[in-house]
């Protein structure tokens, strides 16, 4: 059992110093969860990858003790808690309230057309949520690739299956997905 693992299972039993202890063990792995989230959202994104790192360990840790059997279910509620707060900020941002029927114009970036836009992410999370109404691997499969920006082989590692299943998974799964987004759009 590894030093996370075991930070893990102590801070299950609701031990205080364990969130302490865990942090700086996970963060690197962290950083590049929510840099490579951060990497998809368009120019002029207000929310900084740090930022994303600390709101998704508050979430995970700070409700007090769950029961992470691993490294593989702590990263999978990380990445899971990282596409949360960002579908959170998309709605946000969409209310009338804070402006929402207003689009923000970068000048200086005028010229780029490819941006993600709120609306988009919203799609991909209600496909998203229907995909694993229906199938819940290949839905897990989605999130370590798109969200979490795992490779095939460290998908195939941590859900203990062949790279050629996960492969096959994720291309059944991109297909169900654009075709429910284009429902959806």
């Amino acid at each position: 059992m590894n030093e996370v693992t075991q930070i893990l299972n102590v801070l299950g039993r609701g031990e205080a110093a364990a969130p302490e202890e865990l942090l700086p063990l996970v963060y690197g792995e962290l950083r590049r969860l929510a840099a490579s989230q951060m990497a998809l959202q368009p120019a002029g994104h207000t929310l900084q990858a740090t930022a994303l790192v600390h709101e998704a360990y508050l979430r995970l840790v700070g409700s007090g003790g769950h029961g992470w059997e691993g490294r593989r279910q702590f990263f999978a509620a990380a990445a899971e808690a990282m596409r949360h707060i960002l579908v959170d900020r998309a709605r946000r941002k969409q209310r009338a309230k804070h402006g929402g029927q207003y689009q923000r114009v970068d000048f200086d970036a005028i010229e780029l057309a490819a941006e993600r836009d709120d609306e988009k992410i919203l799609r991909v999370h209600e496909a998203l949520d229907g995909l694993a109404s229906e199938d819940a691997l290949k839905a897990e499969i989605v999130k370590l690739r798109y969200f979490a920006g795992l490779t095939h082989g460290e998908i195939a590692g941590a859900l203990q299956l062949s790279e050629k299943t996960v492969r096959r998974h994720w291309n059944f799964a991109r297909a169900w997905l654009y075709q429910r987004i284009q429902e959806l759009g």
